[in-house]
Protein backbone atom coordinates (compact mmCIF):
# COMPACT_ATOMS: atom_id res chain seq x y z
CA UNK A 1 0.00 0.00 0.00
CA UNK A 2 1.33 3.13 -0.78
CA UNK A 3 1.01 6.16 1.21
CA UNK A 4 -0.83 9.28 -0.35
CA UNK A 5 -0.74 11.91 2.40
CA UNK A 6 1.23 13.90 2.16
CA UNK A 7 4.19 13.98 4.63
CA UNK A 8 3.37 16.33 8.14
CA UNK A 9 6.55 18.49 7.21
CA UNK A 10 4.98 20.11 3.92
CA UNK A 11 2.65 21.99 6.27
CA UNK A 12 5.27 23.47 9.02
CA UNK A 13 5.16 27.13 9.20
CA UNK A 14 8.33 28.51 7.16
CA UNK A 15 9.33 31.89 7.20
CA UNK A 16 8.14 31.84 3.44
CA UNK A 17 4.85 30.88 4.08
CA UNK A 18 4.67 33.00 7.41
CA UNK A 19 5.35 36.13 5.56
CA UNK A 20 2.75 35.15 2.55
CA UNK A 21 0.25 34.39 5.65
CA UNK A 22 0.65 37.82 6.94
CA UNK A 23 0.22 38.98 2.92
CA UNK A 24 -3.20 36.91 3.20
CA UNK A 25 -3.97 38.43 6.25
CA UNK A 26 -3.65 42.14 4.75
CA UNK A 27 -5.88 41.17 1.85
CA UNK A 28 -8.41 40.23 3.93
CA UNK A 29 -8.50 43.33 6.50
CA UNK A 30 -8.37 45.76 3.48
CA UNK A 31 -11.54 43.89 1.96
CA UNK A 32 -13.00 42.83 5.50
CA UNK A 33 -16.86 43.67 4.94
CA UNK A 34 -16.11 43.17 0.66
CA UNK A 35 -18.15 40.44 -0.99
CA UNK A 36 -17.31 39.12 -4.32
CA UNK A 37 -20.71 38.95 -5.91
CA UNK A 38 -22.19 37.11 -8.78
CA UNK A 39 -24.03 38.89 -12.03
CA UNK A 40 -25.47 37.34 -15.00
CA UNK A 41 -22.34 38.24 -16.92
CA UNK A 42 -20.15 36.78 -14.06
CA UNK A 43 -18.83 37.11 -10.75
CA UNK A 44 -17.77 40.74 -9.69
CA UNK A 45 -15.07 41.34 -7.23
CA UNK A 46 -14.97 43.84 -5.02
CA UNK A 47 -13.00 46.87 -5.48
CA UNK A 48 -11.49 49.63 -3.95
CA UNK A 49 -10.04 53.45 -4.84
CA UNK A 50 -11.41 56.18 -6.99
CA UNK A 51 -13.49 55.07 -9.82
CA UNK A 52 -12.61 56.10 -13.40
CA UNK A 53 -13.96 58.92 -14.43
CA UNK A 54 -14.08 57.95 -17.83
CA UNK A 55 -16.43 54.57 -16.30
CA UNK A 56 -18.58 57.17 -14.60
CA UNK A 57 -18.58 59.42 -17.90
CA UNK A 58 -19.80 56.44 -20.06
CA UNK A 59 -22.09 55.79 -17.42
CA UNK A 60 -23.83 58.89 -17.43
CA UNK A 61 -23.57 58.37 -21.43
CA UNK A 62 -26.18 55.63 -21.35
CA UNK A 63 -28.86 58.00 -19.87
CA UNK A 64 -31.29 59.78 -22.89
CA UNK A 65 -33.82 62.55 -22.38
CA UNK A 66 -36.78 60.47 -23.54
CA UNK A 67 -37.82 63.69 -26.00
CA UNK A 68 -34.08 64.00 -27.66
CA UNK A 69 -32.59 61.22 -29.30
CA UNK A 70 -28.97 61.90 -27.72
CA UNK A 71 -27.83 61.24 -24.18
CA UNK A 72 -27.64 64.22 -21.06
CA UNK A 73 -23.85 64.21 -21.57
CA UNK A 74 -23.70 64.95 -24.83
CA UNK A 75 -26.36 67.51 -24.71
CA UNK A 76 -24.54 69.51 -22.23
CA UNK A 77 -26.80 68.43 -18.86
CA UNK A 78 -23.77 67.57 -16.53
CA UNK A 79 -22.09 70.60 -15.14
CA UNK A 80 -20.13 68.48 -12.57
CA UNK A 81 -18.89 65.12 -11.54
CA UNK A 82 -16.46 65.24 -8.18
CA UNK A 83 -14.86 62.10 -7.62
CA UNK A 84 -13.78 60.95 -3.85
CA UNK A 85 -11.19 58.53 -2.57
CA UNK A 86 -13.69 56.77 -0.99
CA UNK A 87 -15.69 55.41 -3.94
CA UNK A 88 -18.25 58.53 -3.20
CA UNK A 89 -19.10 60.45 -6.59
CA UNK A 90 -21.47 63.35 -6.91
CA UNK A 91 -22.60 64.60 -9.54
CA UNK A 92 -24.21 68.81 -10.63
CA UNK A 93 -26.61 68.17 -13.65
CA UNK A 94 -29.16 70.20 -15.31
CA UNK A 95 -32.07 69.97 -16.98
CA UNK A 96 -33.25 71.83 -20.44
CA UNK A 97 -35.74 73.74 -18.74
CA UNK A 98 -37.29 74.03 -15.72
CA UNK A 99 -40.95 72.53 -16.47
CA UNK A 100 -39.24 69.39 -18.70
CA UNK A 101 -41.42 66.68 -18.02
CA UNK A 102 -38.67 64.54 -17.19
CA UNK A 103 -37.31 66.45 -13.99
CA UNK A 104 -38.01 63.54 -11.95
CA UNK A 105 -36.84 60.78 -13.64
CA UNK A 106 -33.28 62.15 -15.27
CA UNK A 107 -31.68 62.76 -11.91
CA UNK A 108 -32.41 59.22 -10.67
CA UNK A 109 -31.47 57.31 -13.63
CA UNK A 110 -27.81 59.26 -13.62
CA UNK A 111 -27.82 58.18 -9.94
CA UNK A 112 -28.79 54.25 -11.09
CA UNK A 113 -26.26 54.56 -13.94
CA UNK A 114 -23.68 55.90 -11.72
CA UNK A 115 -23.91 53.30 -9.41
CA UNK A 116 -23.10 50.62 -11.23
CA UNK A 117 -19.74 51.77 -12.22
CA UNK A 118 -16.96 49.94 -10.34
CA UNK A 119 -15.46 51.44 -7.66
CA UNK A 120 -18.54 53.61 -6.98
CA UNK A 121 -19.40 53.20 -3.28
CA UNK A 122 -22.59 56.17 -3.70
CA UNK A 123 -23.75 58.36 -6.01
CA UNK A 124 -25.47 61.83 -5.55
CA UNK A 125 -27.17 64.09 -7.83
CA UNK A 126 -27.83 66.76 -7.51
CA UNK A 127 -29.76 69.33 -9.96
CA UNK A 128 -28.63 73.01 -10.60
CA UNK A 129 -30.02 75.74 -12.73
CA UNK A 130 -27.23 78.45 -12.52
CA UNK A 131 -25.75 78.96 -14.51
CA UNK A 132 -28.92 78.08 -16.94
CA UNK A 133 -28.56 75.36 -19.81
CA UNK A 134 -28.45 76.42 -23.60
CA UNK A 135 -27.46 74.96 -26.83
CA UNK A 136 -24.12 75.94 -26.45
CA UNK A 137 -23.32 73.63 -24.25
CA UNK A 138 -24.33 70.71 -26.78
CA UNK A 139 -21.26 68.63 -28.28
CA UNK A 140 -20.97 68.88 -31.98
CA UNK A 141 -21.73 65.07 -31.76
CA UNK A 142 -25.12 65.80 -30.56
CA UNK A 143 -25.50 69.16 -33.09
CA UNK A 144 -25.23 66.54 -35.56
CA UNK A 145 -27.33 64.26 -34.43
CA UNK A 146 -30.40 67.26 -34.00
CA UNK A 147 -29.31 68.62 -36.89
CA UNK A 148 -28.72 72.12 -34.94
CA UNK A 149 -25.73 73.99 -36.60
Amino acid sequence: MTDTMPAQDEHRMTPQNAELSAENKDVAETHQGQVAHWTPDGEVQPTTGVPSEDAVIDAIATVHDPEIPVNIYELGLIYAIDLHDDGRVKVEMTLTAPNCPSAQELPVQVREAVEKVPGVTSAEVDVVWDPPWDMSRMSDEARLALNMF
